[in-house]
C-alpha cells in the first residue's frame, strides 16, 4: 500500500487535520492510499518539522520506495529555525534543508526523492481553519452567532496577531478555554474540507489539491 506521512507541528493539528480530512483519507485509503497525520520529532515542535523532518523524509524515503512525505509546520512564529517572514519563503528553507540532508548522505540522483518529498504550511497557524468556520465555532461555545474579531480572509492574520490567538480570545469572550486538542478537533470535524479550501485559498488549498490529486 502506498503511504503518506504528514508531519505536523503538535497533537491538535494531527486530531484536527485527521477529523476535517476523514472523508478525503477514507476514500484515499479505499484506492490504497494511506495518509497518517505524525507529530513532529522532539524538542521545539516548529524547528523538529522544519530541521528534523528533511532529514528524517530522507531515511524513510530511501528504505520506502512508495512514500510521500510531507512537511505541514505553522508558519508562525517567524523567523524560527532560519530566517522566514513569509509562507513562500519557509517552504523554500525547507526544501533546502531536504536538499542538504540528501547531499550529506552523498545522495546524487536527487530529483527521484525531491519528487516525494512535499511542503506546505498552516497561515499564520491551523486556526485559520477554524476562523473560517464561524457557524461551528459558534456551534462549539453554545451560542447562535459569533462577533467577528478577525480578519478576513482568515489567512490574512498576522506574526502579532495569529489565529490560535484570535481563537483563545474569542473562547475568552464567553467565559471560556480554547483547548486546542480537544476544541480544534471538534470544531473543524462538523465543517467540509472543500468550503476550507474554498475560504484558505492561499496556503491551505494546495495542501488540500495535492491529497485530492494523490
Amino acid at each position: 500500500m502506498n503511504k503518506v506521512l504528514i508531519y505536523v507541528e503538535g497533537p491538535s493539528d494531527k486530531y484536527a487535520m485527521s477529523s476535517l480530512l476523514d472523508p478525503l483519507i477514507s476514500e484515499k485509503l479505499q484506492a490504497g492510499i494511506r495518509i497518517s497525520f505524525i507529530e513532529a520529532p522532539t524538542g521545539d515542535k516548529k524547528k523538529s518539522v522544519i530541521m528534523k523532518v528533511p532529514e528524517k523524509a530522507v531515511n524513510i524515503l530511501l528504505n520506502e520506495p512508495q512514500t510521500i512525505v510531507v512537511a505541514l509546520p505553522d508558519l508562525y512564529p517567524k523567523n524560527k529555525g532560519f530566517a522566514h517572514e513569509t509562507a513562500d519563503e519557509l517552504i523554500k528553507g525547507i526544501n533546502l534543508n531536504f536538499s542538504k540532508a540528501l547531499e550529506k548522505k552523498g545522495i546524487s540522483e536527487k530529483e527521484l526523492l525531491e519528487s516525494r518529498f512535499k511542503v506546505f504550511c498552516f497561515k499564520y497557524d491551523l486556526e485559520a481553519l477554524i476562523l473560517a468556520s464561524p457557524a461551528a465555532l459558534a456551534n462549539r461555545l453554545g451560542i447562535s452567532r459569533v462577533k467577528r474579531i478577525w480578519k478576513l480572509p482568515v489567512e490574512e492574520q498576522n506574526n502579532d496577531c495569529p489565529p490560535k490567538r484570535v481563537v483563545e480570545d474569542v473562547f475568552a469572550t464567553y467565559n471560556k478555554r480554547y483547548v486546542d486538542t480537544v476544541d480544534a478537533p471538534a470544531i473543524l470535524s462538523k465543517v467540509l474540507y472543500k468550503e476550507l479550501a474554498r475560504l484558505c485559498n492561499q496556503q491551505f488549498k494546495p495542501f488540500v489539491d495535492f491529497l485530492e490529486q494523490l
